[in-house]
């Protein structure tokens, strides 16, 4: 713990910082000190104390400090904890295949894991070159799903599950809203520059692509996975509704 003396020797962005550290603690460790202790920083700069520490008011000092500490992240780190929501065990995956060709952000990659997991969506296929579930910034993207989602050994396109569907920005594809997703297939997800290989275009029993009304002609390849992941739960859970009340 720093004296009052040594604490403002710190620069104002190193003293949010500890104060950031201290909340971090605070929450996860739930120890009634650290209150007593953050708020004596608090005093010490100036700023109000924290009179009372719900989750949320935490995660808003928290996310303060950070601000004044100048410090970017790329998601939020206390909410999931906040945010007691996960499942003790989650639905059976679909009998889908989700392969990523040549994707090369690990960001966007654990991005995609965690969506495909959250809805439970089916089986991660991985080219060569992509990042896999053990590297560390697709298991911190992936906000810890990547423990829960299926993964399959790949050797080439003629033993995934057919059909093949690649999402790609096309003049010859499908917009997203007007394809039928069957029970069984391969969504393909392309690499973050120039899409989808021409070996997966030439061997795509589909082509589907995201309407853009904008300027820009695409979108980033784990924001247009989420979104067609969303519109192939929708179409699911209709059908297996649909099912349930015959």
């Amino acid at each position: 713990m720093f004296t009052k003396r040594k604490f403002l020797t710190l620069s104002p962005e190193r003293q949010h910082k500890k104060c950031a550290e201290m909340l971090r603690s605070l929450y996860e460790n739930k120890e009634p000190h650290l209150l007593q202790s953050y708020n004596s920083l608090q005093t010490w700069i100036n700023a109000d104390p924290l009179e009372n520490p719900t989750p949320q008011a935490i995660s808003n000092q928290y996310h303060w400090h950070l601000n004044q500490a100048r410090q970017q992240l790329q998601e939020h780190s206390l909410l999931p904890l906040i945010e007691k929501g996960d499942k003790a065990r989650g639905a059976e995956p679909w009998p889908i295949a989700i392969y990523l060709d040549h994707i090369r952000s690990a960001h966007n990659v654990g991005s995609i894991v965690r969506t495909c997991e959250a809805l439970s969506l089916g089986t991660l296929y991985f080219s060569a070159q992509t990042p896999k579930l053990n590297h560390p910034q697709v298991i911190k993207t992936s906000m810890n799903a990547h423990q829960w989602v299926n993964t399959a050994s790949y050797t080439s396109l003629d033993e995934l599950p057919k059909p093949l569907i690649a999402l790609e920005t096309s003049p010859e594809a499908t917009p997203l809203h007007r394809f039928i997703f069957p029970q069984t297939f391969t969504l393909i997800i392309g690499n973050e520059e120039y899409g989808c290989s021409d070996e997966i275009l030439q061997k795509a029993d589909h082509i589907v692509s995201i309407p853009m009304r904008g300027h820009k002609n695409s979108l980033n390849v784990a924001n247009a996975f989420a979104i067609t992941a969303a519109e192939i739960h929708r179409q699911r859970s209709l059908h297996e509704k649909d099912c349930y009340e015959e």
